[in-house]
């Protein structure tokens, strides 16, 4: 598309009508939280220029009050990396907001509900970063099974301290939740040799052959599995659904890997998994607090392998995310939402 029929008024029709723009005939779109630094100076916010100002702020509001007055003037928010959530109190205080875009594909931050009762819309980013996780995910799979954490803390505590690893090819890896992600890991760790099963709320012989998967029920996988991979998205149905019970029907000296929701897994009971020894390890980019508290339980486990939430944090991931919020603003305002999570 050229910059011309970008900022083409005839183009922006269907903006016009939902009242948007400001009296000088421009939109304000709000980053109300980039840190690290990284949406900043990013030339994917150049192509925002026809349309409207873009207002940035770096820092994590301190206080609800202030992440709304961030947003007050917002017609859109640009939402980093999950920073900000947006609960329906928040939304409600929000009148003139009519959309948010994500930097993600999660929207678990978001109360989709109070968004679609007053029509904000919602859009995510289903696929751009999905080759990044999924290699950040078998990379996990990778550290902890070689004891790379544990190792390198015992050099480094100068100590010459071996134990053994395990061996990967041959071993059955289950993935939970084939969407794009899963799917995708589930190919990566088939090339290096593991055996796949997974499960699925919608699981069909035609997925079964195309991703080279066999689909069995989620207690099947956990006893049947020697790494098991949580991928699906965080619901009402996923809470928690690996708890206490689930937990212990895995494998002794099995390995759990987290690039999902930390809320899909009851973080107690897996402690106490991985200090009973029942779990040889964990490998977690998700948690239940974010960002991570000094003092939370997980940091005193020895066989573990932590990352801040950082799957996609390529510089390749980085700016495909940005490029795709754009690209999801964009088409908003020029009628042809896409990716739009809202109802």
């Amino acid at each position: 598309m050229s910059e011309s029929s970008r900022s083409d008024p005839l183009r922006l029709t269907s903006i016009w009508k939902r009242g948007i723009m400001n009296a000088k005939g421009r939109v304000t779109f709000v980053v109300p939280a980039d840190i690290p630094v990284q949406i900043q100076g990013c030339p994917q916010l150049e192509r925002l220029a026809p349309y409207g100002d873009v207002v940035l702020h770096s820092g994590r509001p301190a206080t609800p009050e202030e992440q709304l007055e961030r947003v007050r003037d917002a017609d859109i928010i640009m939402n980093t990396k999950n920073l900000v959530a947006w609960p329906g109190d928040a939304l409600r205080a929000l009148p003139k907001l009519r959309m948010i875009t994500t930097c993600s594909i999660g929207t678990d931050n978001i109360d989709l509900v109070t968004a679609s009762e007053m029509g904000i819309v919602v859009c995510n980013q289903p696929r751009a970063t999905l080759k990044y996780v999924a290699e950040h995910i078998l990379g996990m799979i990778m550290a902890v099974s070689k004891r790379a954490a544990f190792q390198t803390s015992e050099l480094k505590a100068g100590r010459w301290t071996k134990m053994d690893n395990i061996f990967l090819q041959g071993k059955t890896l289950g993935v939970i939740g084939t969407g794009n992600i899963g799917s995708e890991v589930a190919r990566l760790a088939g090339a290096i040799g593991m055996e796949v099963v997974a499960w699925t709320f919608n699981p069909s012989a035609e997925r079964a052959t195309r991703l080279g998967v066999r689909f069995v029920d989620l207690d099947d996988l956990l006893r049947q599995s020697d790494v098991v991979s949580l991928n699906v998205r965080l619901s009402d149905e996923t809470r928690e659904m690996l708890g206490g019970r689930e937990l212990a029907m895995m494998k002794p000296g099995s390995l759990l890997v987290n690039g999902g929701r930390g809320g899909l897994v009851d973080t107690t009971a897996m402690i106490n998994a991985l200090n009973s020894g029942h779990l040889a390890g964990a490998a977690i980019d998700v948690f239940d607090q974010e960002p991570l508290p000094p003092d939370h339980p997980i940091l005193s486990c020895e066989q573990v392998v932590l990352t801040p939430h950082s799957g996609d944090n390529t510089p390749e991931g980085i700016e495909a995310l940005h490029e795709g919020a754009v690209d999801n603003v964009i088409a908003y305002l020029e009628g042809r939402p896409q990716n739009v999570v809202t109802r």
